[in-house]
């Protein structure tokens, strides 16, 4: 289903890290999220809403940026 807060999902298994692409654009990586955490997120009916509820600040996350060469890190609370 298509979100009104988010562009597009991606998940590396191997790696264990949620890759989040915004619709304004802005890009994360979160670290550590089980991939049971990933196939809901990707089922959910509002991905906004399951975000919020349980990716938002339970997992450390870094924001890829274009340009830099480098990433912005940031740990969860």
């Amino acid at each position: 289903m298509p979100s009104t807060a988010i562009r597009l999902l991606a998940y590396d298994a191997a790696a264990g890290e949620l890759r989040v692409t915004f619709v304004s654009g802005r890009r994360y990586v979160y670290a550590q999220v089980p991939p049971e955490v990933f196939a809901a997120f990707s089922h959910a009916p509002s991905r906004g809403a399951f975000f919020n509820r349980e990716i938002r600040d339970r997992y450390a996350f870094r924001e890829v940026t274009d340009g830099s060469g480098r990433d912005r890190q940031r740990r969860s609370g």
